[in-house]
């Protein structure tokens, strides 16, 4: 009776090898050799900028750095001119709205709320020079800032609060003198630290990947592949690839882990299937904020306490702001286990004047959208930013205070504490109506996490998701989930499948052994 069983489960088992063999033959089991050797080769730059006689005259303004490069890179500075990264804003096409021109410009988050009026203070993060609420400095050529990308030296820095000029006292000279290809540092300093901090925003681009270890990112580390953001965030004609969905709409021009990986990097086909809904950070970022905290909530309408007279902030027990006059309040976590939702590369935004339906609810002010149904869409990690901000809740629509100003009397939230006349300055600047009502609403923003890829080790594990209760993707219920879903149909249906297959086998054993006695006897 064994040996005809022993036989039958050596056949199956042999055929779910067979099978798996035979799914994962179009994997090029190479792909991951040829990328490390790709990135291992140290990038050589094409000219020694400090032999031109263009950059060896004395520097006094950065303006004068502008065109000596425009003397010989002739025309690149339009291409600069062109870019979402100088004018703040791209032609996006929006579902229900149609093309509209988006961007820091006219969106609203619900971090520092709005760049518009506080151009002196957000301009820091902006390629050029003297950027404010005119616009005067987007027709500029000169005042394109040809260093802060492409500085090797490590010394280039912006100053605060001074529109986007460099700090003083900088060796323009010898920082023009180094440029080459932008490094993790150059575009860190700006996208580590949006919204006022270290990881305020993403929660996945933080200080830590200036050189961090392999396992907070494989990719980055510094150890190992030490990719640059250009090695991901292609660019051609200084429009650099990749989407931040808070001010993106459009499936188009992003940056994706197949450029390297192909659609079925895995050497098991079951996994490869995964890829079709699955997108890849969805298993391969089990959290993110892993080194430093990131900011969860935001809470202005505590904003404005002051001692003594004057404003205050209080830390948290990791150091963070927990609270600050100009600020509010805010809670923040690390080491923190992603939402995830379903997103086909599309989104619709919260423009400023746009009336808000139901002030009862949270209104989402980037929401992403996907459905199971939708065959473009995938399962990927978000993080939620939720926060308290200030709205009119007369004509009810979204508020854009002045928050920076240089001194008090201006109407400048930062310097006065006053909502109303932050809100009565801010809206007039931004061309909307306010009735004289300040109150606050809640809102949320979804940050896709594409960063901090773990090593394969900590990937997520199958049953994580594949869970009856508590998995990571309880929150999507538009799709059938096996481990976790539960169907009476389904389930007595495999039960009968298992018992039929058992007494299969077992008929055919005992078949086989009736036929070889009765063989025998005839012999």
């Amino acid at each position: 009776m064994k040996k005809p069983i022993i036989i039958v489960a050596s056949l199956c088992l042999s055929g779910v090898v067979l099978m798996g063999t035979l799914s994962g033959k179009d994997v090029d089991q190479g792909t991951l050799e040829k990328l490390k050797a790709k990135y291992a080769a140290k990038h050589l730059p094409s000219a020694d900028h400090a032999a031109f006689d263009a950059l060896k005259k004395k520097f006094t303004s950065p303006r004068q750095v502008t065109e000596a490069c425009i003397s010989c890179h002739n025309k690149r500075h339009l291409e600069v001119m062109s870019s979402n990264h100088w004018n703040w804003e791209r032609e996006e096409y929006v579902e229900g709205r149609g093309v509209v021109y988006l961007g820091k410009k006219n969106a609203i988050n619900n971090f520092c709320i709005s760049a518009g009026g506080n151009e002196k203070s957000c301009a820091k993060c902006h390629i050029g020079f003297g950027l404010d609420a005119k616009g005067k400095e987007y027709s500029d050529p000169k005042s394109v800032d040809c260093l802060v990308c492409p500085d090797n030296s490590d010394t280039y820095a912006k100053a605060p609060d001074e529109a986007g000029a460099p700090a003083a006292a900088l060796d323009l000279n010898a920082i023009a003198q180094s440029v080459g290809r932008p490094k993790r540092a150059n575009c860190g300093v700006c996208h580590f630290f949006g919204g006022g901090g270290n990881n305020v925003k993403h929660g996945d681009l933080e200080k830590a990947l200036f050189e961090p270890g392999r396992e907070l990112d494989v990719h980055m580390a510094s150890p190992g592949a030490n990719l640059q953001c250009v090695d991901c965030h292609t660019s051609e004609k200084h429009n650099i690839s990749g989407k931040l969905y808070s001010l993106s709409s459009m499936n188009q021009n992003r940056s994706t882990c197949d450029q390297c990986h192909t659609a079925a990097p895995h050497a098991d086909g079951v996994l490869n299937e995964h890829t079709l809904k699955v997108a890849c950070q969805t298993c391969h970022i089990p959290s993110y904020a892993r080194a430093n905290a990131t900011k969860m909530f935001w809470d202005w309408s505590t904003a404005g306490k002051l001692r003594n007279g004057k404003p205050y902030i209080e830390e948290d027990s990791m150091g963070n702001h927990a609270y600050m006059s100009i600020k509010g309040s805010f809670t923040w976590e690390k080491d923190v286990k992603p939402d995830y939702i379903w997103f086909n590369g599309t989104a619709s935004h919260y423009l400023g004047g746009d009336k808000i339906e139901d002030p009862s609810k949270p209104l989402a002010l980037n929401p992403l959208y996907g459905s199971y149904a939708d065959e473009d869409s995938k399962i990927i990690p978000v993080k939620i930013h939720r926060a308290s901000q200030p709205y009119d809740p007369v004509n009810k629509i979204l508020i854009k205070p002045q928050l920076f100003g240089d001194k008090k009397g201006e109407g400048a939230y930062w310097k006065d504490f006053n909502w109303q006349t932050a809100a009565k300055v801010g809206m007039k600047t931004a061309g909307l109506p306010f009735s004289g009502k300040v109150d606050f609403l809640k809102t949320e923003m979804y940050w896709p996490v594409n960063h901090m890829v773990a090593p394969k080790e900590e990937s997520v594990k199958c049953q994580e998701c594949h869970a009856r209760e508590g998995g990571r993707l309880a929150g999507l219920n538009d799709f059938y989930l096996p481990g976790r879903n539960y169907s009476a149909p389904v389930e007595a249906g495999g039960k009968w499948l298992l018992i039929l297959s058992l007494l299969g086998v077992l008929a055919h054993g005992a078949g086989r052994l009736i036929s070889g006695r009765k063989n025998g006897e005839n012999k």
